[in-house]
């Protein structure tokens, strides 16, 4: 049996949501194929979206209509904006989300994907064109049905030839109770891709019934009313607290009596983990002058006795799990529900994928998250949507959608991985984006909501929606662009030194002391505005002169991206480059020379050498 698609997603997580998602909002018929329909939507460790540079990523997918942010505001019953005393450029929206109500809102987001189909079944093999290795045509199924599609999305996260840790128990599956996906695993291997391997893992899971609550100390919801997603409603789910905990000297040596019987240190795993979310060994025997590490106690929803011990990830076995949790305090008699463990997979250099996430020399195939070598919901959920969108204009015969660092986060995330690989699982930080006062997560649908309506990819009520704001935005810039004294500002009781100075309101918000409670005071122009946007205009405002200075430093990156470079360029052949330079312009064959600049170890004396090879090619 054969049934024909436009685009085929591989994998039920948040990678492949976004992806089928994404396609069928541009009109593709979409294939979601999964083990298991039950399992789409699962969130396999923390129960939780967002935080610093991840919340960037949440607020850039929900720009495009995706998934996450409004699942995540369906499900939330807990609100933390983190870095909140900081500037709203490194400032990260959080919540934990009830595990439960989250997978529901996903799958009735994709039961409203009037062209998807979620398919049941292992993924066993990708089909290619006859007598091609270079061009994906489908999939089979283990059951044997054929599935032909325009292109293939990966989104299989830590199923790909995956074994799970427990002290010495070892066992094949990408999530307790699930299966690995080892056919199709490889035969990737065999197409002869760069892969290798990684880890990840999670911690035990704690029953909320046995913690003594009464002993720590307590962390509420933030109390203010954002939302993660532009067109969220508010905060729907009743909110919980979460409680901090911290493990202590006994704790780390029960941790060391135990390294002998854990698979990170037997060499049982010899992958690498993630080094912004190390497990609990790790951290004893990397930090060991620190007392102490604190332990978030998350509940993982309104339902479910079950917590989340955030911050004690281990593989180690069971019998030094209790002993470890139960040394912490307020868990002294805490029940473990479900073990911690660690999960070993193959991953994609991503140094083999281009700008579209789309595998170089093998059309209509394309990768996103884990498979990429990143980690985490947020950073999954982002590139599903890249992919999925650039499947479906491959698929349809249009131009690609590849996104900058100037313009997103996404974009950043992507360039690191193409250009520089990984040599751990990737992790999103807002030290990662050069342009952070305009990459704020406050404005994401201001910069890439106008892209994502260029790509088809929005509904109906989002384009509602962004057009309302984009006339509020301009009916508020229009009157701060009404002139005022110092004098005048002065009248009204704003500090203000009176130098004789007119300057617009807009300027004038650039001042220390002038802010939107005092504009207010001598202009309408923010009334019956959404206080979002009033925020978003006033940042823009009070960083105006930065932003303008970082305006030419794009405009200069974006000159040297218009400088194309051959994908056969042999780097081997140029003078002047050093065998390490050669080694890594072949891994990540930049397209343009703005890519090149950005491969570590490229020095200007370089970048001219390759732009006269590049020269005398075209000539």
């Amino acid at each position: 049996m054969t049934r024909k698609f436009d685009i085929i997603v591989v994998g039920g997580g948040h990678a492949g949501c976004e992806a089928a998602a994404a396609a069928a909002r541009m009109g593709a018929c979409t294939a979601l194929v999964t083990f298991s329909r039950d399992t789409v939507g699962a969130m396999s460790c923390n129960p939780a979206i967002g935080g610093l540079g991840k919340g960037h990523l949440v607020r850039e997918v929900d720009a495009f209509d995706g998934l996450i942010a409004r699942a995540a505001d369906h499900a939330a019953i807990h609100y933390r904006m983190l870095n909140q005393s900081k500037g709203a450029a490194v400032q990260g929206p959080r919540v934990q989300a009830d595990r439960r109500r989250y997978k529901a809102a996903i799958h009735g987001l994709l039961d409203a994907q009037t062209d998807l189909e979620i398919v049941e079944g292992e993924a066993a093999a990708l089909l290619f064109a006859e007598g091609r290795a270079d061009r994906v045509v489908g999939l089979t199924l283990a059951s044997g049905e054929a599935l032909n599609a325009g292109a293939v999305v990966l989104a299989t996260g830590t199923f790909l030839n995956a074994r799970m840790f427990c002290g010495p128990d070892i066992s094949t599956g990408g999530r307790v109770g699930e299966l690995a996906a080892q056919r199709l695993g490889d035969q990737l291997r065999a197409l002869d891709l760069p892969i290798a391997r990684l880890k990840t893992g999670t911690p035990p899971r704690l029953d909320g019934r046995t913690v003594d609550w009464g002993a720590l100390d307590e962390q509420p919801s933030d109390g203010l009313d954002w939302t993660m997603s532009a067109l969220g409603a508010g905060r729907a789910a009743p909110q919980l607290y979460c409680a901090i905990t911290r493990t202590n000297a006994r704790t780390h040596e029960i941790i060391r009596g135990a390294l002998d019987r854990s698979p990170l240190y037997t060499g049982a795993i010899d992958a690498l983990g993630p080094r912004y979310c190390p497990s609990i060994e790790d951290k004893v025997v990397r930090f060991g002058d620190r007392d102490g590490h604190q332990v978030f106690l998350e509940p993982e929803g309104l339902d479910d006795h079950l917590v989340y011990p955030n911050g004690i990830s281990t593989s180690l076995p069971v019998d030094a799990q209790i002993a470890l949790v139960r040394s912490m305090k307020g868990l002294e008699l805490a029940e473990i529900v479900q073990r911690g463990y660690a999960v070993e997979y193959d991953h994609i250099d991503p140094r083999a994928l281009d700008s579209t996430l789309g595998v170089r020399g093998v059309a209509g195939l394309y990768c996103a998250g884990q498979i990429n070598g990143t980690t985490g919901y947020e950073e999954a959920a982002a590139q599903g949507l890249v992919a999925g969108i650039n499947a479906a204009a491959f698929a349809g015969g249009s131009a690609p959608m590849i996104l900058d660092r100037a313009s997103s986060y996404i974009g950043v995330m992507i360039d690191d991985l193409v250009l520089q690989g990984i040599t751990e699982p990737y992790r999103m930080l807002t030290a990662r984006a050069e342009y952070r006062l305009r990459l704020r997560a406050d404005n994401a649908a201001s910069r890439l909501t106008p892209i994502a309506i260029a790509q088809r990819c929005v509904g109906a009520e989002r384009r509602r929606w962004f057009d309302g704001r984009e006339a509020d935005r301009a009916r508020v810039l229009a009157a701060l662009s009404k002139e005022f004294t110092a004098a005048t500002l002065a009248g009204a009781e704003i500090r203000v030194a009176l130098d004789g100075g007119r300057r617009s309101l807009y300027d004038w918000m650039r001042f220390p002391d002038i802010g939107i409670a005092e504009i207010a005071r001598v202009s309408d122009a923010f009334e019956s505005v959404a206080p979002d946007l009033v925020e978003e205009i006033a940042e823009d405002a009070r960083y105006a002169p930065y932003l303008a200075r970082q305006e030419s430093e794009i405009r200069e990156l974006r000159a040297n991206e218009s400088v194309p470079i051959d994908a056969d360029l042999d780097y081997r052949s140029i003078a002047g480059l050093s065998n390490e330079m050669k080694e890594r312009l072949e891994a990540a064959r930049p397209a343009t020379l703005a890519a090149a600049s950005r491969i570590r170890g490229i020095t200007p004396a370089a970048l001219s050498a390759i732009l006269v090879q590049t020269r005398r090619r075209a000539a």
